[in-house]
């Protein structure tokens, strides 16, 4: 191999090299400075056309106080996500509970005013029958004229450790008013 196959251009890697004639080569691809030559910039990171002085900012690489604080906003914004879950769980575990004892109240009181002519004890033993069917507890029957007024409660637990009571009331009895079918003439 002689000294000008030595020198002649070649290209590396996809890279065009050429020969500067100075003794080392030069590439026509720009490359980014090394690490520590110069900073990045507010304006976009490296520019090699503009220097660091001229309307940028230069930024330290090592980030500074603020290292790891989007983790902790992270953190944060779960655990606001987590509590504000819990609550509306909470508060749907409470409407719930209160549609279900007023289901109960309802049927109950129907299904005891079918039995109001038989007497009161056996109008609220149907009542609660026909309640405890739909997990409710009857905590107060009573009969005024023919209408029978039934209280059912639901026990509901919104969140560990919390017990509350939803109650509802419901009246059943005759129809009362005019007939408004359709009648024979």
């Amino acid at each position: 191999m002689t000294a000008a196959d030595r020198r002649a251009p070649r290209a590396r890697h996809g890279r065009d090299w050429n020969w500067s004639g100075r003794g080392r080569r030069r590439s026509t691809v720009q490359r980014p400075p090394d690490r520590g030559s110069r900073p990045l910039s507010r304006c976009g990171g490296f520019d090699a056309r503009r220097p660091a002085g001229r309307g940028c900012q230069p930024v330290s690489r090592c980030g500074g106080s603020d290292r790891g604080s989007a983790t902790l906003w992270l953190l944060a914004v779960g655990l606001v996500l987590v509590v504000l879950s819990l609550g509306a769980a909470a508060i749907g575990a409470a409407r719930v509970a209160r549609h279900q004892a007023r289901v109960a109240a309802d049927l109950g009181a129907l299904a005891g005013a079918t039995q109001v002519l038989a007497g009161p004890d056996r109008a609220c033993a149907r009542a609660t029958a026909i309640a405890a069917a739909n997990s409710a507890r009857v905590t107060g029957c009573t009969l005024d004229g023919l209408d029978l007024l039934v209280t059912a409660e639901v026990t509901v637990e919104p969140l560990p450790g919390m017990t509350r009571v939803a109650s509802a009331t419901a009246r059943a009895g005759p129809v009362r008013g005019e007939q408004t079918g359709p009648t024979d003439t």
